[in-house]
């Protein structure tokens, strides 16, 4: 494509919707870049061949008509049914068959063939905004060459029970009374929450903890030093359930001077040394074939 052509193709792309439909005037375009009409039309035809079938259109009609000439499909009937979608909205089956010069039968099949058309070709091609993912732990180095564990504020639920309110609310429910004893119901359940979510950050804390106190090495010196770890191994040295730390660990992340991680990042399987020593990381292992494979190529140096 000719330069001046990139140019009207680029203008005529930045005018899409996410439905796919061209939302922008042929001859104001022309206008506009100082180029004739026919030159932007006949781009705009170009631009129409492309996948999905029906992008870049301008009507609904268009949009079905260009779908159909990609299945060689758009003979004269079907044309006058599209220059005629209005009779179609409204059901008017028999003016339809009268200006399509078609049967009853025919017309079902030419209806039955139109709703397997895309009336959207772009959607398919939204891209939902990207989330930045948030962590829930922050692993920092300390002042005495340890980590430090913390837990993200901006990631906790946050509860507060206004004790001050329900005293002023339960002064005016008389004792024994139904009102009284919804306020009470209220107010435990409230602080039962507050327990539960609390223990729940602690929870949370004692398994990151865990991991970075059996990671240390990882930390330190990068994913060649990432010791194998299970689930049990976490479990029994903070005595709780493995269930529980499963469930912890679950779309949690860590940021930490390596970067982020989900903390099911640091549970690999054990891959035995082939001298009977230590075993490695399944993730330690990969990233050594990929450092292998990368030293190999030409002009490749291997990662220090």
């Amino acid at each position: 494509m000719a330069q001046p052509d990139l140019l009207i193709a680029q203008h005529l792309i930045d005018q899409l919707d996410e439905a796919g439909y061209l939302h922008a005037d042929i001859a104001e375009m022309a206008e506009r870049l100082g180029c004739a009409s026919t030159d932007v039309a006949r781009v705009l035809s170009s631009l129409q061949q492309l996948d999905p079938p029906g992008v870049f259109a301008r009507t609904l009609s268009e949009c079905l008509a260009i779908q159909l000439r990609a299945r060689n499909r758009l003979d004269p009937a079907m044309a006058a049914l599209l220059d005629n979608l209005e009779l179609l909205a409204r059901r008017d089956f028999a003016s339809l068959k009268r200006i399509c010069g078609v049967d009853e039968e025919d017309l079902i099949d030419m209806l039955a063939e139109i709703r397997k058309l895309d009336p959207k070709p772009g959607t398919g091609f939204e891209a939902s905004p990207s989330e930045a993912i948030m962590p829930d732990i922050v692993v920092r180095p300390a002042h005495d060459g340890s980590w430090a564990v913390e837990l993200n504020p901006d990631t906790l639920p946050r509860v507060l029970v206004n004790q001050t309110y329900y005293a002023t609310v339960s002064r005016h429910a008389p004792k024994n009374s139904a009102d009284h004893a919804f306020l009470t119901e209220c107010l435990q359940t409230a602080n039962w929450l507050t327990r539960s979510l609390d223990q729940r950050a602690k929870t949370i804390m004692k398994v990151a903890t865990e991991i970075v106190r059996q990671q240390d090495a990882f930390l330190m010196k990068g994913v060649d030093h990432l010791r194998p770890l299970n689930l049990k191994t976490v479990a029994d040295a903070i005595k709780m359930h493995e269930s529980t730390v499963s469930r912890v660990t679950s779309n949690k992340y860590m940021l930490t001077p390596r970067g982020l991680f989900e903390l099911k990042y640091f549970f690999t399987v054990s891959i035995g040394s082939a001298e009977g020593g230590d075993g490695h990381s399944a993730e330690s292992v990969r990233h050594r074939i990929l450092q292998h494979d990368r030293a190999g190529e030409p002009g490749r140096r291997p990662f220090g």
